[in-house]
């Protein structure tokens, strides 16, 4: 993808200002598109269908994988889990056949992470955003979520700490999109990123405070 910014002379001309106005206006429609998609909560959707409780109000709190593994079970996990992941790819897929440019397959990533943070079907109350960032970058570039997937992986395998490997991944996130597809995904990346860490200030503080749950352990933390 070769990203580039116009000079004045070309946004001078009607034809050129029209091009970009148009850009923009798809930009903002698949934004609020992917947003759409973001909003829907898998993991109070899925405890629903299974009989699960509440992931708001049952173990951490968080409507995320982590919590509906506590609550339900690996297979109420793994749906769920997928379900996070798709709702971040498939917007962002769609902007690439769509739109074609950067702006726009960035504004859709960007428009489907938040939708998951704030699910307007769900009083605005959602999850970290974790699976949906991974499926929007991926999406958005495959070599870019496997720069992203590795680093996680990497960190959690050595400390044993998912939420440290998804801050790690976050932060890299800018970086990586920057080198690897352009200035407008690293804008949304790092968007991305500081909601994600924000998101994770809880676990950075039992982080810091030797309390974090690993991996694997049984307790009552996200």
């Amino acid at each position: 993808m070769i990203l580039f910014a116009p000079s004045a002379a070309l946004l001078a001309s009607p034809n050129t200002r029209a091009m970009y106005s148009s850009t923009l206006i798809a930009a903002l429609i698949l934004a609020l598109v992917a947003y759409l998609c973001g909003s829907v909560a898998t993991a109070i959707i899925v405890s629903r269908l299974m009989g699960l409780p509440d992931p708001r109000t049952g173990g951490s709190g968080n409507p995320g994988a982590t919590n509906v593994l506590r609550l339900g079970g690996k297979r109420a996990a793994g749906l769920t889990l997928a379900g996070d992941v798709l709702k971040g790819l498939l917007p962002v897929l769609a902007a690439r056949v769509i739109g074609h440019d950067g702006l726009s397959i960035a504004a859709a990533a960007l428009g489907a992470f938040l939708g998951h943070l704030y699910p307007v079907f769900f009083r605005f109350r959602g999850g970290k955003g974790v699976a949906t960032a991974l499926g929007a970058l991926l999406a958005a570039s495959w070599l870019l979520g496997a720069a992203l997937l590795g680093t996680w992986l990497a960190v959690a395998a050595v400390t044993r700490y998912s939420s440290l490997a998804a801050v790690s991944a976050a932060m890299t996130a800018p970086f990586f999109a920057y080198w690897i597809a352009g200035p407008e995904l690293a804008a949304a990346a790092a968007l991305i990123a500081a909601l994600l860490v924000w998101r994770h200030r809880g676990n950075i503080a039992r982080l810091r405070a030797g309390t974090e749950d690993r991996i694997g352990a049984k307790r009552s933390h996200a």
